[in-house]
This record gives C-alpha cells, structure tokens and sequence, in this order.
C-alpha cells in the first residue's frame, strides 16, 4: 500500500467518513394487515419481570428505572423507549443509572463479546486456517456474513475483524472449529460468564443468532464489555472502524482484499447518526427476537462509561445508537452528581463477598426473551490491508473492584 494511500485511510478515519451498513439478520417483518387493508397494531410491550436478580445491589433487581438524583444533576432523557438499559462507570464499576437492569432479554449479536472474551486468549492472532465445509456448518439462514470462503485460508487476526466489524457469524463459526467446536465453545462461554457473575446469560449459540432459551441482560453485557476492554487484541478489534480483509485467492495470483466497514454507527456516523465523541467500541446488534441491541464504551477527559441499551420500542434503525448516546451524555454529565444504585460485580476468582441473588433459572424466566468521535485514525498494517483504528486501541480501563464486604443485596448509598 502506497504512502497516499495509507494516509488517505487516516484522513477518513478521522474524519469518521459516513459508511454502507450490512442488512441485520432477522429484519423485523412489517406487522400484517387487519383485514381492511389497514396494518394490525403491534403487540403490548411485555412487562418486565417482578422478580429479577439482584446481582450488584438490590435496586438493580427492582423493575423500572432506578437513580438517585443529588443536587445539580441534571435529569434522566427523556423519551427512553429501550427495554433494558445501564449507565456505569468503567472503571469504578458503580451504575450510576439503571432500567431493567437483570431482565433477561435475547441478546443478538452482543453475545459476540462474551465469544470474543472467552476464545480470543486461547488463539494467537497469526495463526493461519484453512476454511472447511465443516467449519461452517450451523450459520443460520440470514445471518451476517463477512464472506468467509470455504477452502482460503485467513489468520485468526482476519476472523475476528470480521466478527468485530461486520459481525460475521460466518467468522465466529470458523473461529468457534478452531477452539474445538460450537459445542464446546457455548460450554466454554457459559462457563465464563459464570465466572464473571454475569448469571443472567445463557448460551446457545456463540455467534448471538436467535435461539430458544438464549438471554442476557444489559448489566451482564456491561460486565462482559468490561472484561473484554482489559485485553488490548479485544479493545483493538472494537475500536476499528474499517480494514482490508481477504477475498479470493487464486493460484498464482496476488490474494484480493475488500474494505469491510464496522455496523457501529456511533463511530462511522453512518445512517445519519453523528460520530460520538469519545467512542472506543464496543457491539452492536440486530435480530427478529432481540430488536436492536448496542453496548459501548466511550471516554471524556479522565470518565470512562459503559452503556448498554436493549430493545428501544421506538423503533428504527438508529434509536437504539440515539438512546445511548443521549445515555452518554446524561452520565458525563452526572458524573459525581448521583448516588450509585450498584455496582459491576467482580469476576468470581477475585470476590469474596456476596453482591445479591443472581436470576431466576432459564426455564422459568423464558417468556422475557420470547417478546422480545473518536480520536484520529492510526493506521496498522494488518494482514496486506489498512486498518483504521479509533481510541479503542488506546482504551485502556484499570478496574477497580468495590472495597470491603457487602450485605446480600445491600443498596448503595
């Protein structure tokens, strides 16, 4: 790649250039006609649970929306239509703002994180595969592909570009082969969310598509982003806003490459949206069952947050990245003028206190999920192609664990 041409890359990085977004898997379908012509008004919104867990303080677990306004804060957006939502601070861990916090809710493609959390570690980035027939059993029909072929070869750095950026369940399936099967690789994924106390979440599927019993909830996904922003390949890969990836590959032919784009508005500024100041990453999501989902991670000056937004009832393809940006800006905002209702719990290995009851069981709780600018560029060498990168790569979040031991339950105040 030329010097010009690497440059030109930075410059439209950093001007975050609007780009072309994939289909979501699972479009919503138009509502059916009432018989007069006339489109049937859509089903009631279901009701979050009475009963839900209490991991991170007993306000978490209450339905509703949970904030303890002091004097000076400014108040709540207005208008929020998502299902569930957080507001937390990344580094302290204290929620700041909460609604639904634990309603188990069908989570598309942000469960994409909790694969990348649980398999990147095991895989090093310059490991070579050569794709098989078998490797790509179990894609479901419609999902989001970033056009992974049977028999070329790619790096595991190239895979999960396509997982991060296009989010491409034919990549998590090749990737999921390589650590020893789906099967294996959903075991291994419960297992870790277990160990983060994300007790909400139940795997069936690594790649997020749509499938009976699969849920989580947006304080786990928060937790889970916070995981996967401790590792800098994670933080690297949601942090890209676009790249070169593999295309055909014939014998004694230099291999082609296609620009691949990431599907997350709030750092492309696709779709009208406006690149949001400060955004590092983290996932995006779009299925039948789930409507929109969106986990991200930004920072203003010394604050970083994390927000997550599930299911926006109101709609459209970029309410749910104007819900959280509007999150974001609350939080920045209110920042050390509110009272925490909770707290990120730590992963299992480093806790030693008890943080609230986790869920109730999958079987019992199904019928929730049945409803249901960055900086400048940096320009890398990636496998023969460009990679833009926005502050993601350089998103560092240095947790910090909650001190001293707290009651089963107990609210923070």
């Amino acid at each position: 790649m030329s010097a010009k041409t690497t440059a030109l890359t930075v410059l439209s990085a950093a001007l975050l250039v609007p780009t072309v977004l994939v289909v979501p898997a699972h479009a919503a379908p138009s509502p059916p006609a009432d018989g007069k012509g006339r489109p049937a008004k859509a089903p009631a919104a279901p009701a979050p649970p009475v009963t839900m867990s209490t991991v991170g303080g007993s306000l978490l677990g209450q339905p509703g929306t949970q904030v303890n306004l002091l004097p000076g804060a400014p108040q709540l957006p207005a208008n929020l239509t998502g299902r569930s939502w957080i507001v937390a601070d990344a580094e302290s861990g204290e929620v700041l703002a909460a609604h639904n916090a634990h309603w188990r809710l069908p989570p598309a493609s942000t469960m994409k994180m909790l694969f990348a959390d649980t398999v990147l570690p095991s895989l090093p980035k310059d490991q070579v595969h050569r794709v098989t027939d078998a490797d790509m059993e179990g894609v479901g029909q419609g999902s989001s592909l970033v056009g992974v072929k049977e028999d070329h070869e790619y790096s595991v750095h190239d895979l999960w570009l396509g997982v991060f950026l296009r989010s491409g369940n034919d990549a998590v399936h090749v990737l999921a082969a390589m650590n020893g099967g789906v099967e294996k690789t959903v075991k291994d994924m419960q297992a870790h969310a277990e160990e983060l106390q994300a007790l909400d979440t139940h795997v069936v599927s690594p790649d997020g598509y749509d499938a009976p019993e699969q849920v989580s909830s947006a304080y786990d996904l928060t937790l889970i982003a916070r995981s996967g922003l401790q590792k800098q390949d994670f933080r690297e890969y949601c942090g890209t806003v676009s790249a070169k990836f593999p295309g055909l590959q014939e014998v004694g032919k230099p291999r082609d490459y296609f620009e691949i784009q990431n599907t997350n508005r709030l750092m492309t500024g696709a779709g009208g949206i406006s690149p949001y100041k400060g955004i590092a990453g983290v996932k995006n999501g779009n299925t039948t069952m789930a409507g929109s989902t969106f986990t991200g991670a930004a920072q203003q000056g010394a604050r970083k947050l994390l927000v997550t937004v599930m299911n926006p009832d109101a709609g459209g393809a970029n309410s749910v990245y104007e819900e959280t940006a509007a999150l974001f800006d609350w939080g920045f905002s209110a920042a050390g003028k509110v009272k925490p209702v909770g707290e990120l719990v730590p992963p299992k290995s480093e806790d030693t206190s008890s943080h609230g009851s986790p869920a109730q069981s999958h079987e019992n709780n199904s019928a929730a999920g049945k409803g249901a600018g960055g900086g400048a560029g940096t320009a890398l060498g990636v496998a023969g192609g460009a990679l833009a990168v926005l502050a993601g790569g350089a998103f560092v979040v240095n947790r910090r664990w909650p001190r001293g031991r707290r009651s089963r339950g107990e609210d923070l105040v």
